[in-house]
């Protein structure tokens, strides 16, 4: 089917917006970079109600388009929301200016200027760099840095959360995964889980034994054992089931406590143990299947009242 051809009027309004030299060099700025109006007047040298007017028309026309930002506007060129022949008409027009010296004088400004940008950034960051993390976590909290990396997990696979208590990992994990199995024999707990994640349709809970899974051989791509081995008595046995559940190749993360000695948060917590060396927990990992055993303290948070944890992860062989 062929297209058809601009209408007389349509035609001669491009045209007439592509007359203008001043208008030429604002959309060549605006094809590259969003910028403001006072941004513009910098790299045109121009008055801020020269520059405001030639916008206006380009606007109007449909050729620019702008976002509010704080008490000003910043404009970007809206070539993909313009006719094909429109758009085939500027690229003709900025060809031909492509030997302006008075672009190339733009060129420079625009470079300048973005240069300056960065030097912004770099400054704040220089200055708010040692109250960063305070900061970022006062205006967006921590809850997207966990989202961000579950989000590295592979789309397709299958995780077991073992001990899963509320569903706190497994409602984090569910969007980014196939299927999440939440595992706990706690009835209270399950229950305070299922009202987490809400029915959502990839989460399965199961009340379960975590030395004798509720869950098929091979089966799961990752699992995950977090603030669970302190309160079990056999913990050979619940690695050896972990492994069990696991398809060749698929990968175990433990965090919990390493060694104190702090007896009343023990007994106040209903734990069994007072924690783990980490050389013990990557034996008992290497007799449990496990390859590739590594086992490391993380640093405890400011707010943290409980004794330091560890980060322990493993793979079970295979491809």
């Amino acid at each position: 089917m062929i297209a058809a051809a601009p209408q007389p009027d349509a035609l001669l309004g491009w045209m007439e917006c592509l007359s203008d030299p001043t208008r030429l060099r604002l959309l060549r700025l605006l094809e590259r970079h969003e910028l403001g109006v006072a941004e513009l007047c910098d790299i045109l040298q121009l008055p801020q109600s020269t520059v405001s007017r030639h916008l206006k028309v380009l606007s109007d026309q449909g050729w620019v388009r702008s976002r509010a930002q704080g008490t000003g506007n910043f404009y970007r060129t809206a070539l993909e929301e313009m006719d094909a022949p429109a758009r085939r008409l500027w690229v003709l027009a900025r060809e031909q200016t492509e030997a302006w010296a008075t672009v190339g004088q733009d060129d420079l400004r625009l470079q300048r200027r973005l240069t300056e940008r960065e030097a912004d950034g770099q400054a704040f960051f220089a200055g708010a760099a040692g109250e960063w993390d305070k900061l970022r976590t006062e205006l967006y909290g921590d809850a997207f840095s966990r989202a961000a990396l579950a989000a590295l997990l592979p789309p397709d696979w299958v995780v077991a959360d073992l001990g899963c208590g509320t569903g706190h990992f497994v409602a984090e994990l569910a969007p980014c995964v196939r299927q999440v199995i939440g595992v706990d024999n706690s009835a209270a707990m399950l229950k305070a889980a299922k009202r987490r994640v809400n029915g959502t349709p990839n989460v399965d809970l199961r009340r379960g034994d975590l030395q004798a899974l509720p869950i098929d051989d091979g089966l799961c791509d990752a699992a995950l054992l977090v603030l669970v081995l302190t309160y079990v008595s056999d913990v050979p046995a619940v690695l050896k089931e972990a492994m069990r559940i696991l398809k060749p190749g698929g990968r175990l993360v433990i965090i919990d406590l390493l060694p104190h000695d702090r007896d009343e948060f023990r007994r106040q917590l209903g734990q069994q143990s007072l924690g783990f060396e980490p050389p013990r927990i990557a034996a008992m990992l290497r007799e449990a299947g496990f390859s590739g055993a590594t086992v490391r303290p993380l640093p405890p948070e400011p707010q943290a009242k409980g004794p330091a944890l560890f980060l322990a992860s493993a793979a079970k062989a295979g491809s």
